[in-house]
């Protein structure tokens, strides 16, 4: 099993015709992604890498079946996509876009969970795999293997980095995905961690973490109360010296909740282990695991 996409999901791509969407897209379609088309205004009727292209997400849904979306549409209007993807009944929509207005995001996010029709994955984050079956995202599909280990993560660059670690220790994974790096997330790490409690292929979770923000002491509470899978835990920016201005808009510490040492510590307490360093990652969980 995996969790939130697989080989049954089929993919639109908003704005698959501009550089980054077309670039990405052929990956997915690549990797055995199943794309069933893209959607840019104006468009509409043209075919692109193969695959039809819509003027609306409705048109696409309709023509399609399509159940989830893929957005690389440009800040300004990376909102008013998502909300299209909710109109037209989409369950599950991917937010690869950065730089999103924190208003903008506000309205999504609060529109979104009160309606509870479509779970939004992101803004600015690379996506979301489940290894040989769907790649919905920016990340690089060559180096994720099928396993039992699902991973959860706010930044891109440490996914790969620990994913290939898991991956050279004979360690795949279940799904990898990646809630990114915004204030306001679309979904948070305790959500996708009890997803993948309550996911029978998923054996073990890494959690990857980053300075800001308190979500993962929130996900430590979560599974010190509730998870009964092992769990390692990886925090990056320990080492940052204080005040040093992090890149991720929601890498912001607010009291003492947000620091590094909050978070090692919140998953200490919660029995998780925590790596000091990436390649650590793989031999702490087979610790765990015995």
């Amino acid at each position: 099993m995996s969790v939130l996409v697989d080989k049954n999901t089929k993919v639109i791509v908003c704005g698959m015709t501009g550089r980054e969407g077309a670039f990405h897209t052929e990956q997915m379609i690549q990797y055995g992604t199943n794309v069933v088309g893209g959607v840019t205004p104006g468009k509409g009727g043209q075919e692109f890498l193969g695959k039809p292209v819509f003027d609306t997400v409705k048109e696409a849904v309709e023509a399609t079946g399509a159940n989830a979306s893929l957005i690389f549409v440009p800040p300004a209007f990376a909102a008013d996509s998502v909300l299209e993807c909710e109109d037209a009944g989409l369950p599950f929509v991917t937010l690869i876009t950065e730089g999103i207005p924190i208003s903008d995001m506000t309205r999504v996010v609060n529109r979104l969970r009160s309606n509870g029709v479509t779970r939004l994955l992101g803004g600015n984050c690379a996506g979301i795999i489940t290894p040989g079956e769907c790649k919905m995202g920016i990340m690089p599909g060559h180096i994720f293997a099928a396993g039992d280990v699902g991973v959860v993560s706010r930044s891109g660059t440490l996914t790969y980095e620990i994913v290939w670690e898991l991956t050279r220790a004979g360690m795949g994974q279940t799904t990898c995905v990646g809630i990114g790096g915004d204030p306001l997330p679309g979904t948070r790490f305790v959500e996708v961690m009890e997803m993948f409690q309550n996911d029978p292929k998923t054996k073990s979770v890494v959690i990857i973490g980053e300075i800001g923000g308190s979500d993962e002491e929130t996900a430590a509470e979560y599974i010190g109360a509730k998870m009964t899978k092992p769990v390692v835990g990886f925090i990056s920016g320990r080492t940052a010296p204080p005040g040093k201005r992090m890149g991720h808009a929601g890498a912001i510490i607010s009291g003492k909740t947000g620091t590094p040492q909050s978070k090692v510590d919140a998953l200490i307490a919660a029995k998780a282990l925590v790596a000091d360093r990436t390649s650590d990652v793989p031999r702490l969980l087979k610790q765990l695991i015995g």
